[in-house]
């Protein structure tokens, strides 16, 4: 099997200096771009598994690289920035990010997001489309066909909008979905009516995962991401922290 093949996007010397030590540490190929319009040349040309991106770059922002490989690919992006307010998470999330790490971060905090997101990348070339009529997470299954999901072999009664929201990450496993993203996606709200059904998204989140999660205190399936929004667990033996 061929070495995944990670692109990451970082003009600071010292922090691709760091990023490209641990990659190789680590034997993964990897090319690095050291501005935006080489970044998304090489997402074209080099057809990356992966992309690493900073979004403070000299020529282009980061969340505009986001957009723009959007509109023709579905490569997994991880954001790795210094910034750190909520509303740039939430705008790079919206615009496509699947992760957010910020600087200064931790190496071993890059390598787990690193697996979360190429275990992403080999559910999805694996999958067929019979199997696609059924979700298996650890002791989750979801039956789309039937519109049921269980636990542990135990069938959870849920609620129409808890079953949606179940499916909607299921569906997004190992993404950080933005509340906003989730709202549109669950009630059909705009942008400006997020303020409006935010705590409906919290209280059929909250009973969601009193049905789903055995521990609430150590979450195994959804896990919360402050300010921000949800993300689907992959359960796996490796850890993802």
């Amino acid at each position: 099997m061929n070495k995944p093949l990670i692109l990451f996007v970082e003009d600071d010397a010292a922090v691709g200096n760091l990023i490209a030590t641990t990659l190789e540490t680590q034997n993964y190929q990897f090319h690095r771009a050291k501005n935006g319009h080489q970044a998304v040349m090489d997402a074209l040309s080099c057809r990356p598994d992966v992309m690493l991106l900073d979004l403070g770059l000299p020529d282009i922002d980061g969340i505009e690289i986001i957009k723009k490989i959007r509109s023709w690919s579905n490569l997994p992006i991880i954001v790795v920035s210094a910034r750190s307010d909520d509303r740039d998470k939430v705008a790079a999330l919206d615009a496509g990010a699947d992760d957010y790490l910020t600087k200064p971060f931790s190496v071993d905090e890059l390598l787990a997001r690193l697996r979360v997101a190429l275990r992403r990348v080999r559910y999805d070339s694996q999958k067929t489309s019979q199997e696609a009529a059924r979700y298996q997470n650890g002791g989750l299954v979801i039956d789309y066909a039937a519109g049921c999901a269980y636990r542990d072999g135990q069938e959870l009664h849920l609620t129409p909008i808890e079953y949606k929201l179940l499916c909607l990450l299921a569906k997004n496993t190992g993404k950080v979905l933005t509340h906003n993203y989730i709202i549109n996606e669950i009630w059909g709200g705009s942008s400006e009516s997020l303020s409006a059904e935010l705590p409906s998204l919290r209280v059929f989140m909250a009973t969601l995962r009193k049905k789903l999660e055995v521990d609430q205190s150590r979450p195994q399936y959804i896990q919360t991401h402050i300010g921000v929004g949800y993300r689907m667990i992959q359960c796996n033996r490796e850890s993802d922290v």
